[in-house]
């Protein structure tokens, strides 16, 4: 007995370069929204508590003002501190480069007559080749990157005592350039200029990290460095990158710096190193929670910054500050672990099957 013939099957579909990653659709949109938006809710709780606690001194004009300025060095920092941590990376050494980076300014521009524009380019160039420095030593040397950064970090925090001796660099009695002081003193519509500087760098960052090929090359080595081999990714040079770009916004960093604090002291650097990582660990729970983000990382610098400003106001003991930053930190890493097991489970890349190799060994769809 025949049966009657089956249909032809029909031809598979080509398919789309890395069309082999497949990402699960995220479940629960409420829960979603909390975990995006839940610490941009908990920053307007926060201020809206202190306003009520204190209302004469806390919302005022000033108040917000010195958020602003205060908090942009720290926020710059942290998006430092955030690239690295985008590709699975640490880079310890941002707070030594801080240091060393604004006391370079301070040494060109007091000691050897340099033009403070000058200057101020070859410190911030002078960061990257230092980031470049330190991803060639994580990646090629094969070293940890907590090592290795801690390793770099302490040769930078040697420099600088080399630099000025173990002293401070003041000034002479005609004090800094009022172009240069400027940097950070000016407004701009009313508010602290560095706010500006903070505001234009989220947005560079955010457009390479979500809109650019670059960014989901950098995210992809991060979450997933054996799809990144099989894709055709190189990790290696990827890395570099990241280390290279927190390099210039750390030497941008330390151009802000000097000219806030307008005289040059080795030790000052390493003070800003727990809050940068603090803001960059605690900003990939929000916004995008799992995944490192400029935006997220903006908005948990203003929790940090809300509460320790209302802390300040109440009247809080020295020792707060470093209890404020350590449990915090603590909370971060929990909540950033949480969200990526989140992730993973929810709307994670999940691979399908490799890609296929191409006659010459390479893959298809690998970047180029």
């Amino acid at each position: 007995m025949t049966g009657s013939p089956s249909p032809a099957a029909p031809p598979p579909r080509p398919r789309r370069p890395g069309s082999w990653l497949r990402l699960a659709r995220p479940r629960g949109r409420g829960g979603q929204l909390i975990g995006a938006y839940g610490l941009l809710t908990l920053t307007a709780l926060l201020f809206l508590i202190f306003s009520l606690t204190l209302p004469r001194t806390f919302p005022t004009r000033d108040t917000v003002d010195s958020i602003l300025s205060n908090q942009s060095i720290p926020a710059v920092l942290a998006l430092a501190a955030m690239v690295p941590i985008v590709t699975g990376a640490f880079d310890l050494s941002i707070g030594y480069g801080l240091g060393l980076a604004h006391v370079m300014v301070m040494q060109l521009v007091v000691v050897e007559g340099w033009p403070w524009p000058l200057a101020c380019l070859t410190v911030i160039a002078g960061g990257g080749v230092v980031g470049v420095l330190n991803g060639v030593v994580v990646e090629f040397g094969r070293i940890d990157s907590f090592i290795a950064t801690l390793g770099t970090g302490s040769m930078m925090y040697a420099v600088t005592g080399w630099v000025t001796g173990g002293a401070r660099i003041v000034p002479g009695p005609q004090g800094l350039p009022a172009a240069f002081t400027d940097v950070y003193d000016s407004t701009f519509l009313g508010l602290p200029v560095p706010a500006f500087y903070v505001l234009a760098l989220a947005v560079v960052l955010w457009v390479v990290l979500e809109r650019l090929p670059l960014g989901r090359y950098l995210h992809v080595v991060g979450s997933n460095p054996r799809a990144a081999d099989l894709v055709g990714i190189p990790t290696r040079r990827y890395t570099v990158y990241a280390f290279a770009a927190s390099g210039l916004i750390v030497g941008f960093a330390g151009v802000l710096l000097a000219a806030q604090q307008q005289i040059g002291n080795p030790s000052v650097g390493l003070d800003y190193l727990l809050p940068a990582f603090v803001g960059a660990l605690l900003g990939s729970t929000a916004i995008k929670p799992g995944r490192p983000n400029a935006l997220g990382t903006l908005v948990a610098v203003a929790v940090l910054a809300v509460g320790l400003t209302g802390i300040a106001q109440m009247g809080g003991d020295f020792w707060t500050v470093p209890l404020f930053y350590g449990g915090t930190l603590l909370l971060a890493v929990g909540l950033a672990g949480y969200s990526a097991r989140r992730r993973l489970c929810t709307g994670a890349v999940v691979p399908r099957d490799p890609p296929p190799v191409t006659p010459d060994g390479g893959t298809q769809g690998s970047p180029p």
